[in-house]
């Protein structure tokens, strides 16, 4: 790219308002690719501490979630859970009161299923709605290198492209509405049942008097392994639960992908397992640790 074209490209994106609710583990660094990319960006986080952080780096900082979403041209929702974003959303001060016509609101949490068709509904003769969760942790966040899990109405695809690319590394786009959250389910599952399963092999070496480490090594330099798994399970070995993915945040999804499966009348024994597992490790004191914490309770009970 010549100095010219990025200098253009920059001109443009900042004279395109974004408007970000919630401002933590991912929205956060969320808000800096914006700002990076040259976006117009206004923030708003319920703990408006965590807001004024990005104050510094050349964010507005909003009071309501309705003096955000005013003159946004893109809205782009990433809170906790389904109720989280209907609260910022729909409230009495919510964004949908001040919404401008024409904005596109990008609804990136993670929140199943259903409450991805009622949040869609919401929208009706206000504004136009993406569903695009992301798959990453707070460190691809944070580069600039998340997966976009994107869908919604084709003709806004060229409209939101540019936010995705300044989010991510590659936007995969879906057919159906709703099949963003889907596909996240998908997708956390896997990661969910990957976790337990180092926690438990983990667990087993040590027990079996084998040193963990070496069994990470074996698998790092084997088809067995993956660079997930065993980056968790070194986390584990090190008792290192600086916050990626927090635990109570996967087990949230854990338990969005156990309700969509039993809507389809599908089991999941292994979530369903684990499921239990982490929240007692949530209980006992691991909620906003990373979810590598799922070894405390993999671990043989100590007299």
């Amino acid at each position: 790219m010549t100095k010219r074209t990025e200098q253009t490209e920059r001109t443009s994106t900042a004279r395109t308002r974004v408007a970000v609710l919630g401002t933590g583990v991912m929205g956060a660094p969320i808000a800096r690719s914006l700002l990076r990319a040259g976006f117009d960006v206004t923030v708003w986080n319920r703990t408006r501490q965590k807001a004024e952080e990005l104050a510094g780096q050349g964010a507005r900082v909003a009071g309501t979630p309705a003096e955000a979403a005013a003159e946004a041209e893109f809205l782009i929702t990433m809170l906790t859970d389904g109720a989280a974003v209907e609260s910022a959303m729909a409230g009495a001060e919510g964004a949908l009161t001040a919404i401008e016509p024409g904005a596109v609101w990008i609804q990136m949490s993670t929140v199943g299923v259903h409450a991805t068709r009622h949040l869609a509904e919401l929208t009706e003769g206000t504004a136009a709605f993406v569903d695009a969760p992301v798959s990453g942790s707070s460190e691809p966040a944070e580069r600039g290198e998340l997966l976009v899990l994107a869908s919604g109405d084709p003709a806004l695809r060229p409209r939101v492209q540019p936010l995705f690319d300044a989010l991510g590394h590659r936007t995969l786009w879906l057919d159906h509405l709703g099949d963003g959250n889907r596909f996240k389910l998908v997708l956390n599952n896997w990661l969910a049942v990957l976790v337990e399963g180092m926690a438990e092999t983990i667990s087993l070496a040590g027990a079996l008097g084998l040193e963990p480490g070496l069994v990470l090594g074996t698998l790092t330099e084997s088809p067995l392994g993956s660079p997930y798994a065993t980056a968790k399970g070194r986390a584990m070995v090190e008792h290192d639960f600086t916050p990626g993915f927090p635990l109570h945040h996967a087990g949230k999804d854990a338990a969005l992908a156990l309700a969509a499966a039993d809507h389809r009348g599908l089991e999941l024994p292994l979530t369903e397992a684990l499921l239990k597992r982490w929240d007692e490790a949530i209980a006992s004191g691991h909620a906003t640790d990373d979810v590598a914490p799922a070894i405390t309770e993999a671990e043989p009970a100590r007299a």
